[in-house]
């Protein structure tokens, strides 16, 4: 049944390729006069029969990639701690915020792009999630061989990476090719690492050039493809039909969670140069206007009498940055860039990004139904992390904290994850610039720091009569309560709307 069930259903596709081929429906009648007039599509000549050729000579340079982490695991305080019953248990309770950590894994793929063992990978391949650590590096060959991998340089920005191996013999490897010329409908091959599976080969084509997903960011712009990527194919390749790679697999759309046809890969054209700058230990340095964007769409263009999908809207501009310099105001929309169009394919963010710092560029923008012209000078893009602290929100769920700038003595001494008070995050928080101290980015529910109520979004002005200008301050004040054998420390909190008041929280 299943074989007559196969073959009925290959019939059924064939009259469908018959019909599609003749680009009339199957069984029409159509006027001999009418020939003249019919699109003929003829099939470019050397469409593959099979992949196995090309596979055969790329798969080689096509790697696994594991690490190994270790994760630290959040700790319970002491149940009792406030109460007269915290000594009862002698030190169990100190022991207890002892830090503990587990062991964690990562899986993906990556390639080899030189003979002396340069591996390029997604950036999240390797970097760890939380507040882990990458203790190892494994890079897999096909034929199973390992070989310890040194981290050479990460861009998390634009999800990329760059790994060292070693050995006395050559490695094969692959080179990047020409994304600007590849168009929808063009065959690729996919080589990676699906669910820890090994070597896998899938094939499609390219759906859409530049995709931008809505996600945001300068390099919200893919390659889209139907070849099948699953978990662990990120960091693979992605060929054309001449064996070059023109984009790197980085995600897919899946409300599954496993391929449904639309996979994302970063295009050689944008990956390229950073992966030389990483190989090279060059600091890699975008361009920064200072503003908060958004596409303009059909309400937004209806409402100021403008094109829909030309430009984009200025929601906000940072107090001294490029754009506040250049005159750029809220309520503007930008057209162009140094004469380029901005549109959804090539968003202001993304032409802006691939400016050096310091250039001066003119920049086409409306304001209130009028054309203008500014020049902007430039500025370079902050971190992400500082990127994400000028985002600051109150209301935000602590786990989207920014380990990175915590403090381990705030953390272990007052259960408090803190963050130094940028005059942007002063002006979310509704205070001025010139506020002094650091804010609560998260708590601790275990610590005594969450008992007496302090919250994310408060502000630490000072500690034990000290003024709190950063987080060295915060913790030079622990580290001598600490020495003097004081039990808790006395913070003067500003919370939103409230009046200062002292807060006395006890160390752990």
């Amino acid at each position: 049944m299943r074989y007559a069930y196969s073959v009925t259903s290959a019939l059924l596709l064939g009259g469908a390729a018959i019909s599609l081929a003749t680009g009339y429906p199957a069984g029409a009648q159509v006027a001999q006069n009418d020939d003249a007039h019919m699109a003929r599509v003829v099939p470019r000549a050397g469409a593959p029969e099979s992949f196995a050729d090309l596979t055969a000579q790329l798969q080689p340079a096509v790697v696994n990639i594991s690490t190994r982490q270790r994760i630290e695991i959040p700790q319970q305080g002491n149940p009792f701690a406030g109460t007269p019953f915290e000594g009862l248990f002698g030190n169990r309770g100190q022991q207890q915020q002892q830090p503990r950590f587990q062991e964690g894994q990562s899986l993906g793929s990556g390639f080899i792009i030189s003979a002396d063992g340069y591996v390029v990978t997604n950036n999240h391949v390797v970097s760890p999630n939380g507040r882990g650590t990458v203790e190892e590096i494994t890079v897999t060959m096909p034929d199973g061989t390992e070989y310890q991998a040194e981290l050479v340089g990460t861009d998390p920005q634009s999800d990329l990476a760059v790994l060292k191996i070693n050995r006395r013999e050559p490695f094969p490897f692959v080179k990047f090719g020409d994304s600007a010329h590849a168009r929808p409908g063009d065959w690729v091959v996919a080589i990676g690492n699906p669910f820890g599976l090994g070597g896998t080969v899938t094939s499609g084509i390219v759906s859409a050039v530049y995709r931008n997903t809505g996600q945001g960011g300068a390099y919200d712009r893919y390659i889209q493809t139907d070849a099948a990527i699953n978990r662990g194919n990120s960091g693979g390749p992605l060929f054309d039909m001449h064996g070059q790679v023109i984009g790197i697999n980085n995600a897919i759309f899946s409300p599954s969670g496993g391929s449904v046809g639309i996979g994302f890969a970063i295009p050689a054209e944008i990956a390229a140069p950073i992966v030389e700058k990483l190989r090279a230990g060059v600091e890699i340095e975008r361009g920064y206007l200072g503003v908060n964007i958004q596409p303009v769409t059909e309400d937004l263009a209806d409402s100021l009498g403008v094109e829909r999908n030309r430009g984009e809207f200025i929601q906000s501009v940072q107090p001294g940055e490029a754009a506040d310099k250049a005159g750029i105001q809220p309520g503007d929309i930008v057209l162009k860039v140094d004469g380029k169009e901005v549109t959804p394919e090539q968003t202001l963010s993304y032409l802006v990004a691939n400016i050096r710092p310091g250039t001066t560029v003119p920049i086409e923008l409306i304001r209130d139904g009028a054309s203008k012209r500014v020049n902007a000078t430039v500025g370079k893009r902050p971190s992400e992390e500082e990127l994400r602290q000028q985002q600051f929100d109150p209301d935000a769920d602590q786990q989207d904290d920014i380990e990175s700038n915590d403090s381990e003595t705030i953390q272990e001494s007052l259960g408090l994850q803190v963050l130094p008070l940028s005059p942007q995050i002063a002006r979310q928080l509704g205070v001025g610039a010139e506020t002094q101290g650091v804010v609560v980015a998260g708590v601790d529910p275990n610590a005594d720091a969450a008992r007496k109520g302090l919250q994310r979004g408060d502000i630490i002005l000072s500690a034990n009569n000290r003024t709190v200008a950063s987080l060295e301050d915060l913790e030079s004040t622990i580290r001598s309560a600490q020495a003097d054998k004081r039990e808790a420390v006395l913070l003067r909190v500003q919370r939103r709307g409230r009046p200062a008041q002292f807060v006395a929280v006890r160390l752990r």
